[in-house]
């Protein structure tokens, strides 16, 4: 294997002040003929929080997690971030790593899943950042999807047990679980090839899993999607989160809760698409809801990033997964015309 010198940490970005949302929107947007309209009615849902996306902050922490866990491994890498939209923006996180004389980098990228704006789009924005960088650019390997990693399971498990305790007392025990992830179209969904058509299938394993560690898999559960866009007559998975809670209700849940399980750290479309609109939802129809937090700094998680590092270092190191979906030996879904980007909030598709 590799001697790798680096570790790099890849994720989404975000607007961090009220000036930076239209461009960061603008950026996420660029070359896909989304309306300004569009694109400013969803910068509303920014400013609602104060411009502010908790993507970046929590991406901070994460790294201060991260480089403690490899401290007490061992691991001697230095840490890098650089993010797809928004500052510190991954072209010039390259460029500084080729500076620093960084040949050889293991990237992880804060997606869990096989489908193409979790997977294969991280590895077209490094190979685009590489090629800016010119020829002294390191070669950076993307760690493998890890939504079967007991740490990742572990993770969110712990924290709906919390979402749950948070529930009233009487309702807590009969809580149907909503597990959601970000729709996508349909035809992505079903992308043929080695890796693609298995974005709903590690969806529903990860659901699974996570449900029967919650009281020996007590409560009922079911998969939802959200932050769906585009316009009507293309098909994009459902059934979305809003209707689905209308539905539990009328089947005579007693209570919800909602686990965002296509999230690693919160972005806002679980911050507004969650805990704005579908936690609003609820309410109106009486239903009483809570949100399991991601998984962000919880130990395992930290834990599941450092061991898939060793992983990559050496060959020995079991490769720890669960469940029985069989691994897939691509590293990504076919290559192919890109698919409509999914953004914040859904802004991405008009």
């Amino acid at each position: 294997m590799p001697a790798y010198d680096a570790f790099l940490l890849v994720s989404f970005g975000g607007p961090e002040g009220p000036a930076d949302v239209m461009p960061f929107l603008e950026n996420v947007t660029r070359g896909r003929g989304v309306p300004r309209a569009r694109i400013a009615a969803v910068a509303e849902h920014y400013y609602a929080f104060g411009g502010v996306s908790p993507i970046n902050q929590q991406c901070r922490e994460m790294l201060v997690a991260v480089r403690a866990d490899f401290a007490g491994r061992g691991l001697l890498l230095p840490v890098y971030w650089g993010n797809r939209n928004w500052a510190p923006y991954l072209t010039d996180v390259v460029r500084a790593m080729a500076d620093d004389g960084v040949r050889r980098a293991v990237a992880f990228v804060t997606s869990a899943y096989s489908s193409y704006s979790s997977c294969r789009q991280y590895l077209e924005n490094i190979e685009r950042a590489r090629a800016a960088a010119g020829p002294d650019a390191p070669r950076i390997d993307k760690i493998r999807r890890f939504y079967n990693h007991p740490g990742f399971i572990e993770s969110f498990a712990d924290n709906a047990r919390a979402a749950l305790a948070a529930l009233p007392a009487e309702v807590r025990g009969e809580a149907h679980l909503v597990f959601t992830a970000h729709s996508v179209p349909v035809t992505m969904a079903e992308t043929s090839g080695p890796c693609g058509g298995r974005y709903v299938a590690e969806l529903t394993e990860a659901s699974r899993l996570i449900a029967e560690r919650i009281c020996d898999g007590h409560h009922p559960w079911s998969l939802a999607y959200q932050s769906r866009s585009g316009p009507p007559s293309v098909p994009w998975l459902e059934p979305d989160i809003g209707d689905h809670l209308a539905a539990r209700r009328a089947a005579g849940a007693a209570a919800v809760v909602i686990v965002p399980i296509g999230f690693v750290a919160d972005h806002l479309e679980v911050v507004w698409d969650l805990d704005v609109q579908a936690l609003g939802r609820a309410a109106s129809l009486g239903l009483p809801a809570a949100r399991a937090a991601t998984p962000g700094t919880h130990p395992a998680f930290v834990a599941m990033v450092g061991e898939l590092v060793a992983e990559r270092l050496d060959p020995s190191t079991p490769a720890r997964a669960l469940g029985r979906l069989p691994p897939c030996p691509a590293p990504c879904a076919p290559s192919g015309p890109a698919p409509p980007v999914t953004g914040p909030s859904g802004a991405s598709v008009p």
